[in-house]
Formats: C-alpha cells, structure tokens, sequence
C-alpha cells in the first residue's frame, strides 16, 4: 500500500491483492516456502462489521466502485475503494464520525459523477471473521499478508440476498515487488484455491441485484463514447481531489466525446448531438482556466530557470508564483462549481442515456470513412486558410482553428480504429504530430500575453520588468520556429496520397 496524506482530506492508499475461493472444509494454504516467502507470522484474529452505501439501483457497483462503513480490525472507518487496474484498487479512508447511516460529504462529493444526485443508502452488511498471517523474507522484510476469510453477507435491494461463503486473499505489502503475486499465486492455486470471479466482496454479494453493465455493444461509436465517459467520470474524481494532471485528463476526455458527437453527428439524431457538443463545450470551457495556468506556470518556470543568471533581475519567481497562485486557485474554484452544477449533472445523464441505447447508433462502415474523410478535408481547408495570412494575431488564431482540426482528424480516426485496424495508423501519427506542434505554439502565443502582463504588474510594484522582456522576445523566436517545424510535418503529411480507407 502506498499512503498518502493531505490536510483533511481522505488517506490515499494503493491496494494490490488477489481473491480466491476455498473450500470450507480445506486447510489454508501452506506458503513457506513459497517464491520469495521464507517465514509466516502468527495468526491475527479480527471480527469486521461493514455496512455498504450505494444508490438503489446500485449505481456505484456498476462502475466498480465500493463506499462502505467499517468497524473492527486495524483500519476501520469509512472507504471508497476506487478501481484502478488488475489487481489494484485505490482505498480513500476517513475516521468514523457523524451520524452511521449518513455518508460522509467529502466522500459522497467524490462519487457524484457516477450516482447523479441519487440518494446513497444502506445497500449491504457484511460481516468478516478474519485471519491474517504476515509473510516475510529470509531478511525479515514484510511481503504480503494472506487473510482467511469467513463471510456472511445480507443485501437490500429490491428483494432480500443472504449469503455465506469462505475466501483467502493476499495483499501486497508496501514496497514489495508484484511479481511476488505471481509466486505466491502458484502455491494458493496448487493447494485448491480458485481465483476469484468477483472484484470484491460486495460485488460477489449484490451480483443479481446489481443491473450488467454491459459489455462491447458491437457498435464502434457507441463503445468509443461509452469508453470516454467512463473516463471523464473517473478523472472528475481526480479533479475534485485536486490529483495531478486530472484536469487535463478530464478537459480531453471531454473534447474527445464533443470531436466523435460532431464528427459522427449523422450516425446519431443530428439534435442530440448537437446539444450535447454544445455542452461538452461549455464544460471544456470551465475546465479551461485551470488547465491553461497550470501549463503556463509550469512553461514559464522551466524557462526563467533556463536563462543566464545575469539576465534574471529582480522578484521574478516570486512574482509569477503569486500570480500563477491566485490564478490555479481561481481556476480550481471554477471547475469545482461547473462539476458540482446540475447542468452538469443534466449532461453526463443525456451522454449516459445515448450509450446506453446502441442499437440507435448507425455503424455503417461507410459513413463511419466519410465523416472522417470529411475531417481530413476540414484540416486541410483550415491549413488553406492560415497559409493566406500574414504573420499576426490573425495567423496564430487561423493555426489555432488548424490545431482544432487536427485534433478532430485525429480522434476520429481513433473512433474507427477498431474495424480499420493499421490503414490509418501512419496518417493519425502525422495529424498527431501537426496537433502536438500547433499545441506548443498556441501555448507560446498565450503565454506570450501573459508575460505583457507580468511585466506591466512588475512595473507597476518598482519591480524590474527586463527579464520578462527577454522571455516575450525568446517567445516570438520560439514561436516562429514551431511554425516552420509544423510546415514541414505538413509537406510530409501530404506527399503521400491518403489512406486507401479515406478514399
């Protein structure tokens, strides 16, 4: 487990464990020697009493997520167990407090993207009699802990479930090596085990209440935008525990969904799509601001650290600190309202409402290769476009729109990428490069006015503004040569004919 701490905020810990059914009658499994494991401790006994909130239709279940309210054994208080990958989940804690039928705001804030202001309630009661046995290395160093669980479960719901079942689990200690899993994993398995079917506890206790999923529909787009939301949900988590890099995951979770909606707006009803693009739009908007500050601060940072120290006069750190401080805290205040707006909660039901009717998606593969046909030739009608402009505001804006379009290219043709496979793979890299390249030189531009205004401000406070005249000057410079680099990308990109599949 790796812990983490911030203010008040929920402890952050990082489980990697495997579950195995066992038979009640079975002895638990010997695991010394196994791989790496040389000693087991003496038996820990605990009784854990746990009480599971979710919204009636078990909307949290679906997406994998567990919220429950634990007594008993070394870490009891309230957890959200939050899926990150096999193996692995992410447990946020609290201590016990408030009232025990009443979820705690900080963690029902987090989940809101997911129950849309449905009313978490006492979904299951579970409760564990536990044995644990730490096992270590021949240098005493901690590995995992092997648990034997003895589990009696009870779920609500729509009609009563009552169950009792015997599991083992092996937990990862913090620092250990995965691979020592997999050793152990050999040993568990030879001794009768079976690996678990179920991701959780819960999950194995609720599965007839819980409604499916679903898996792949058969339809390209309507997988693609059920793909993105998805992950524009687990990154508003991220946004709201102020996780690095979660603003930015989300913004572009947010216009991949817009790019397909547009891209693909006749294989949907054309009005739907629309006013759904219309409001991805707005919440790229909101997320904007902070997105922008922190690719700015980091930008200009880097640079001042760069240049010579002669050429670095007076408070400029500390200025840019300051304003960039006042700017992310602004920034994370706008996002944080838009996500807990109910406009926003009106958009994710709308995108929730169109994935979950597939059948209504029209996967012709033929209009799939024009809608993005179409999307080559809007890049290359806005690369037409800036090329007829003189060096400018103008210009930069017009290679901005070149930016948008490549971006939109891009992502369609990773939409199709499924019944495509490798046809278009060089002709995304190449948009992909002409994308990433006008991204730099859009954040120079950007950044650029920034700078104007730090040195007006440093003027303003007797401050000496020089340096950030120089960072201005190295950014026109910059600038151009990211213009002349996306020049050539676009030579290259046209030289070859288009893909067979756009054709």
């Amino acid at each position: 487990m790796v812990t983490k701490t911030q203010g008040g905020a929920p402890v952050s810990e990082t489980e990697i464990e495997r579950k195995y059914d066992l038979a009640a009658d079975r002895p638990i499994p010997p695991l010394v020697p196994a791989g790496p494991v040389t000693a087991q401790a003496d038996p820990r006994a605990d009784v854990l009493d746990a009480t599971y909130f979710d919204t009636p239709d078990f909307r949290l279940a679906q997406a994998g997520i567990t919220l429950r309210r634990r007594l008993g054994g070394s870490d009891e208080g309230w957890h959200l167990k939050l899926p990150v990958g096999e193996d692995r989940r992410e447990e946020l804690r609290l201590p016990l407090s408030g009232k025990p039928d009443k979820v705690p705001g900080a963690l029902a804030k987090l989940v809101r993207a997911h129950t849309l202001g449905a009313k978490l309630v006492q979904a299951a009661h579970l409760r564990t009699e536990r044995t644990s046995y730490a096992l270590f290395d021949a240098e005493g160093h901690e590995l995992a802990t092997l648990t034997d669980d003895v589990v009696t479960g009870e779920a609500g719901g729509e009609k009563a479930h009552l169950d009792r079942w015997r599991e083992i689990e092996i937990e990862l200690s913090p620092g250990a090596d995965p691979e020592v899993l997999d050793s152990l994993d050999q040993a568990v398995v030879a001794a009768g085990a079976e690996r678990s079917r179920w991701p959780s506890k819960l999950r194995r206790l609720t599965d007839e209440l819980v409604p499916s999923a679903g898996g792949a529909s058969g339809s390209v787009l309507a997988d693609y935008l059920a793909a993105e939301l998805d992950a524009l949900r687990r990154h508003d988590i991220g946004v709201r525990r102020d996780a690095e890099d979660s603003v930015h995951q989300m913004r572009v979770s947010s216009r991949r969904l817009r790019s397909a909606l547009r891209t693909f707006r006749r294989s949907l009803d054309p009005d739907v799509a629309d006013g759904l693009s219309a409001e991805l739009r707005w919440l790229g908007g909101e997320l904007g601001p902070a997105r922008d500050t922190e690719v700015m601060s980091a930008r200009l940072h880097d640079e001042v650290r760069a240049l010579p120290a002669e050429l670095v006069l007076g408070n400029v750190e500390q200025l840019m600190t300051r304003h960039f401080a006042r700017e992310a805290e602004e920034g994370k205040a706008r996002a944080i309202r838009a996500l807990d707006s109910k406009r926003y909660t009106e958009l994710l039901r709308a995108l929730e409402k169109l994935v979950r009717k597939p059948r209504k998606i029209k996967d012709d593969k033929k209009e799939l290769r024009k809608a993005v046909a179409r999307s080559g030739r809007q890049l290359g009608k806005a690369v037409a476009a800036a090329h007829d402009l003189e060096p400018g505001a103008e210009q930069d804006a017009a290679l901005h729109e070149v930016r948008k379009k490549a971006k939109r290219a891009r992502y369609a043709a990773e939409t199709v990428q499924p019944v495509t496979g490798a046809k278009l793979r060089k002709w995304r890299k190449n948009v992909k490069a002409v994308q990433s390249t006008l991204g730099t030189h859009h954040d120079i531009v950007v950044t650029r006015d920034v700078l104007r205004l730090l040195g007006l401000r440093a003027y303003a406070e007797n401050e000496n503004a020089f340096t950030y005249g120089v960072l201005h000057g190295r950014s026109m410079a910059a600038a151009e040569s990211e213009q002349r680099r996306f020049a050539g990308q676009w030579q290259d990109l046209g030289k070859g004919s288009r893909p067979k599949w756009l054709k």
